[in-house]
C-alpha cells in the first residue's frame, strides 16, 4: 500500500509542476505521466517502509499523517530527472532526517495499534538458582 497518491502531489504541489517533471516525451504532451509519478511514489514507500521495518510492523494498519508528509517529499524528489529546486532538495533532506529519527525511536508514529517492535536491548533476565558456594556447603573453609 503507498502512503500517498497522485492527487494529494498534484494537491500539494500543483498539476503544473507534476508535468513539468514528467511529461519527457519527444514532442510534450502537456499531460502528467502517471506511469512515472506511480514509480516515484512506490520508490518512496520502499525506502519508507525500510526505515520503518525496525520498529513498527507492516504494513500499517493506518497510515500517519506524518508517513504520508513524507512519501510526499521523497516521491515529488524522486520524479525529478534533473536536479530538483533547492527548497525540494531541502525537503528530500529533511525527510531523510525524520525517517532516521523514526527508526531510532526518536519520533514515534502513531501507527494504528500495531506495537513498534522489540529490540530485545531493554530485556533482563534473571536466572533463580540455588546457590553452589553458600555459608552452609563452605563450612569449614571460611
Amino acid at each position: 500500500m503507498d502512503y500517498c497518491t497522485q492527487i494529494q502531489l498534484e494537491a500539494r504541489y500543483g498539476e503544473a509542476l507534476l508535468v513539468e517533471i514528467s511529461d519527457r516525451a519527444d514532442v510534450p504532451t502537456g499531460t502528467i505521466d502517471a506511469e512515472l509519478i506511480t514509480r516515484a511514489i512506490t520508490d518512496a514507500t520502499a525506502l519508507i517502509d525500510g526505515y520503518l521495518a525496525g520498529r513498527y510492523q507492516l504494513p500499517l494498519a493506518t497510515i500517519p499523517a506524518l508517513v504520508t508528509d513524507l512519501a510526499q517529499r521523497i516521491a515529488i524528489y524522486y520524479a525529478h530527472s534533473n536536479v530538483a529546486s533547492e527548497k525540494i532538495s531541502k525537503d528530500y533532506e529533511a525527510a531523510l532526517r525524520q525517517l532516521k529519527d523514526i527508526a531510532s525511536g526518536l519520533i514515534k508514529l502513531d501507527a494504528g495499534g500495531a506495537e513498534p517492535a522489540g529490540s530485545g536491548a531493554s530485556e533482563v533476565r534473571t536466572n533463580d538458582s540455588e546457590r553452589p558456594l553458600s555459608a552452609a556447603t563452605m563450612k569449614g573453609y571460611i
